[in-house]
């Protein structure tokens, strides 16, 4: 597993940089999704599954954070390619930045993930790159996190609200979250699902799969 580390991007402009990375994402067909979440959300074991339910798709994973490589080391185990980015203390990823992990990643992929560090604030106010932008909200967290962190939500192209097996155990409002959410995005594809049970995956993973025939439509075309 290959370990890079990542300061941010001088560039003057993030925007223009994210626009070069997205057109030369196109030209090789390959579709890049940023996920971003709270810390502890299930990012990983959300990304887990979906290399276990995508066998007939090559993954990669470019896994974000401060420190330490344990979510590279699980993605890895699962068969999938991926490299593990340390951003030297920043708490998001750029353009610049993203364009060195694609860059660093061998081997072909048809699906890239970058998994961006864990909070609410920060990825949400940087442009990577990427043609699709997906959060994850877990149960645990609470349905108020539409109101305390709009930009998150407004910038998203999906909502994963994972860990539904847990509803039992927590106060989570699913209708009154899901109608918070659609008032400050209402063109975002909400996708309440368990990685645990596997309840609701197929659909998600359905408008990953459509999101990438796109992409390569659009490369042929």
């Amino acid at each position: 597993m290959k370990t890079i580390t990542l300061n941010a991007s001088v560039t003057a402009s993030n925007d223009r940089d994210a626009q070069a990375l997205r057109e030369k994402l196109n030209r090789r067909g390959v579709l890049l999704i940023n996920v971003m979440s709270a810390a502890g959300s299930g990012k990983t074991t959300f990304l887990s599954r979906v290399i276990s339910d995508l066998p007939e798709v090559s993954i990669g994973v470019m896994e974000a954070d401060i420190e330490s490589d344990v979510d590279a080391k699980r993605i890895e185990a699962l068969g999938a390619k991926a490299i593990q980015v340390h951003t030297s203390g920043m708490c998001h990823m750029d353009a610049g930045m993203t364009a060195a992990a694609v860059d660093a990643m061998e081997g072909e992929t048809q699906l890239l993930f970058l998994e961006n560090v864990g909070n609410l604030i920060c990825p949400a106010e940087y442009d990577t790159g990427a043609q699709k932008k997906l959060m994850i909200l877990s149960v645990p967290e609470g349905d108020d996190k539409p109101l305390k962190y709009p930009l998150m939500f407004r910038e998203s192209d999906a909502l994963v609200i994972t860990k539904i097996d847990a509803l039992p155990f927590f106060t989570f409002d699913m209708e009154k979250c899901i109608e918070r959410v659609k008032k400050l995005n209402p063109e975002i594809r909400i996708f309440p699902v368990s990685a645990k049970t596997g309840e609701g995956m197929e659909a998600v993973e359905a408008w990953m799969v459509e999101a990438l025939r796109e992409v390569k439509s659009s490369r042929d075309s």
